[in-house]
């Protein structure tokens, strides 16, 4: 038969999966290995349970030891069910196959081997997709049925797999490497003057991770997720801490039992108990749920071994094999040693920098302005930590508050959360008020924010990814990741308000930069719009899950494997995407052609503090001196108040930008005060660029220029945010003063220099 239109995406889809999965072998096969109990006082207790199904010889081999309490003849009956579809099922009396302790049952141990034969006719009816889809959705379930009365006296079901899987630890290992050489990509490409690329990138980077880190979320719930969605998500836990090292585990251990805890032994006694993660499939199965941390799992079940069930976070803590009361030390401890790294690196860049410059490998003016201030630089790179783990943070340590494993790590949440939330808070309140104060004073807020290299340094990974005037933007963020981590972590008990809670969330989250479209560019609005629209996909699909709608099992089962395949795709495009903008930014001599000047008109505000690109720049700094020395050693970065985003400088009154004590008639002046109730004031006039506004000769610290107009004194550019910046001379009148005539002959003459352009000088 020709195939169908719809037929052709399913094969191509089957095949991408195929790549993905781990190929073991060629053999078509599914199999099972453990064994649990799928009613109430089931009769039959099983030690070891193996089944292979080979549709190639079409047969069932199994090998099952176990206790049985049933006595007298007994008829089988055995199911497969894969995806929901019930592909197999087939009674068969134990007498016929000459089973040995079954023809008839007797109480006590039975050990047996055979293999049930099966038609080809029923073969045929099992769909490929069993054999060659990763984590198959499946499961054999035997009823043990009276032969007098046909009534059920035991019921054991067992998990299928098809020795395949998309849980690979190259994938979350390329996703990491990815992310973080994007990051990396930034940092190098701002430190080389391309502050257009590296904004692209970063904030395309940071895109990336904040998706990786949805799916991440999306594993951690307590929902009854298909094997599939499980297996990928899974992959993505690296970006929440969930990594698993030998002696961290150990170090977790110890630290637990040190302060009054007692761990979880789930993992050491596998033995003695059966432990099974929460999926579809196990709501047919009588379920005891892990209610209290820290119990004897072993003592429970030295007699009867009853099924203990891990969900969310518990359930991604044992498959990455992490006792379930170490996943929030784990996690604290790879977020602090990602941040120690970082800030390690940072210091040991600039050692090389500075090394380099004095072997003669880079020019001098190679990260010059990195190298005189990597104080502050590193300050802005640990704030973009804390917003990167943040997500990470606020979901372990909610959590951890329902948990209690110690009194001591309940210690450690409730410091981690609050001093990071308020630390992001501040900071975005910080960005806030800087932003309304260039409102008022030069009716545009990328004034400040992109003139001042302290505030942009410090606070811009807040706000460069947004345009400029959407830089109130990161509340909202902040607020959409708290409220995810807030039902993440209190939710463990209800997967149905997790996916509501989320699917609202989501929802408003995708209106929101829908109609605001707050980042930088068209490029990057599509990008991070294309990633919220596919979180929202994500949470509907997470709602159905739930079987809150009842549907088929077949239709959970499908959809389970189309958000794997979404997902994947759009994972690969969002990858490739972010390898081509990184690979332009590291190997293109000239990155910043790549992409259009933003609208905001920020780059005519960022100015190199060592560069010089007018002429009057450069008669200003012949005037004052070197200029290599105006930079950042000029001032203390280390106290906020020496910004002029603060309004006031604390070496603004007695030296100059350059650190050169002024002359006692330009030390000792001072701001005039701002009438009561009105806005501050720009010391600019937009007439006439550069003179103050107000009458007075300069506002705050004004130059030698401002006493005597022979006097070849220092302007200071730093001491305020109200500062032009740049270094200008006097310039002649061409009419009588205050005529138009003089005013438009001096713009005519300035208006070349581009921090006029974009502030609303230049008209």
């Amino acid at each position: 038969m020709r195939p169908t239109f719809y037929s052709r995406p399913l094969c191509l889809l089957i095949t991408v999966f195929s790549l993905l999965s781990h190929l073991s072998s060629a053999l078509r096969v599914v199999e099972s290995k453990s064994l649990n109990p799928c009613q109430e006082n089931s009769n039959f207790t099983a030690t070891k349970f193996n089944v292979v199904f080979t549709p190639d010889n079409a047969s069932i081999a199994f090998d099952v030891a176990g206790v049985s309490s049933i006595s007298g003849f007994v008829n089988a009956q055995v199911e497969v069910i894969a995806y929901g579809y019930e592909a197999l099922k087939q009674n068969f009396n134990p007498c016929d196959l000459g089973l040995l302790g079954m023809c008839p049952m007797n109480t006590g141990p039975i050990n047996n081997e055979f293999n049930l034969p099966i038609g080809k006719d029923v073969v045929k009816r099992i769909p490929g997709i069993a054999y060659g889809v990763p984590d198959l959705d499946g499961l054999v379930r035997i009823y043990i049925k009276d032969s007098k009365t046909n009534a059920d006296v035991a019921c054991v079901e067992a998990e299928l797999s098809n020795r395949k899987t998309v849980d690979q630890k190259g994938v979350g290992w390329t996703t990491a490497v990815i992310a973080g050489l994007a990051l990396v990509a930034s940092a190098v490409t701002s430190g080389l003057g391309h502050s257009n690329t590296a904004a692209h990138v970063a904030a395309n980077a940071l895109s990336l991770f904040g998706y990786f880190q949805a799916q991440a979320l999306i594993g951690m719930t307590a929902v009854s997720l298909p094997p599939v969605v499980m297996s990928w998500t899974q992959n993505f836990q690296w970006t929440m801490g969930i990594i698993r090292v030998e002696f961290l585990q150990d170090v977790c251990t110890w630290y637990q039992r040190a302060t009054g805890g007692k761990p979880s032994t789930i993992l050491s006694n596998l033995q003695k108990a059966s432990v099974e993660v929460q999926k579809r499939s196990l709501e047919y199965m009588y379920k005891v749920s892990l209610t209290k941390r820290g119990s004897d799992v072993g003592a429970a079940a030295s007699t009867q071994p009853e099924p203990i069930v891990v969900r969310g976070i518990e359930r991604v803590g044992f498959r990455a094999k992490i006792e379930s009361t170490n996943i929030f030390l784990t996690g604290v401890i790879f977020f602090m040693v990602f941040v120690t790294f970082t800030a390690a690196g940072v210091a040991l860049f600039k050692a090389f920098c500075e090394g380099a410059v004095r072997a003669g490998w880079l020019k001098n003016d190679k990260f010059e302005e990195f190298r005189n201030g990597w104080k502050i630089v590193l300050k802005g790179i640990l704030f973009r930590l804390v917003l990167i783990g943040y997500p990470q943070m606020t979901v372990l340590c909610l959590w951890e508050l329902t948990e209690r494993d110690s009194a001591a790590e309940v210690v450690l949440a409730l410091f981690f959360f609050i001093s990071m939330t308020f630390s992001l808070g501040w900071a975005a309140l910080k960005v806030f008020r800087i932003a309304k104060r260039s409102v008022s004073m030069h009716k545009n807020p990328a004034y400040i924010l992109y003139s001042d290299p302290t505030a942009l340094n410090k606070w811009g990974f807040l706000y460069v990814q947004f345009r400029a005037t959407a830089y109130y933007f990161i509340m909202p963020v902040l607020l959409y990741i708290l409220l995810k981590g807030i039902f993440v972590a209190f939710g463990q008990g209800s997967g149905v308000a997790q996916a509501v809670g989320l699917v609202i969330i989501e929802a408003l989250f995708l209106i929101g930069v829908s109609i605001l479209r707050p980042w930088m560019d068209k490029k990057t609005n599509a990008f991070n719009i294309a990633i919220a629209a596919v979180n929202f996909v994500n949470t509907i699909f997470l709602l159905v899950f739930t079987q809150v709608f009842n549907q088929p099992d077949i239709v959970t089962g499908v959809m389970g494997v189309v958000f794997f395949g979404i997902n994947a795709v759009f994972a690969i495009v969002l990858i490739c995407m972010v390898l081509i903008s990184t690979g332009w930014a590291l190997f293109s001599k000239n990155p910043d052609t790549r992409y259009q000047p933003m609208r905001d008109d920020r780059g005519s505000f960022i100015k190199s503090q060592t560069q010089l690109n007018t002429e009057l720049d450069a008669l200003g700094a012949t005037a004052r001196g070197n200029m290599t020395q105006t930079d950042y050693k000029g001032r203390d970065l280390d106290d906020d108040s020496d910004s002029f985003s603060s309004g006031s400088g604390r070496h603004g009154h007695t030296h100059s930008a350059a650190g050169v004590p002024l002359p006692p008639s330009t030390a000792t002046s001072h701001r005039s005060p701002s009438r009561p109730g009105e806005p501050p004031r720009s010391p600019i006039d937009p007439n006439m660029p550069l003179f103050p506004s107000d009458g007075t000769p300069r506002h705050g610290t004004p130059s030698a220029y401002a006493d005597s107009p022979n006097n070849h004194g220092t302007y200071n550019a730093y001491n305020d945010s109200s500062r032009n910046l740049g270094y200008q001379h006097q310039q002649p009148s061409y009419g009588p003063p205050g005529s138009a005539q003089s005013n438009l002959g001096y713009r005519q003459q300035n208006n070349g220099s581009p921090w006029q352009r974009g502030a609303g000088y230049d008209h």
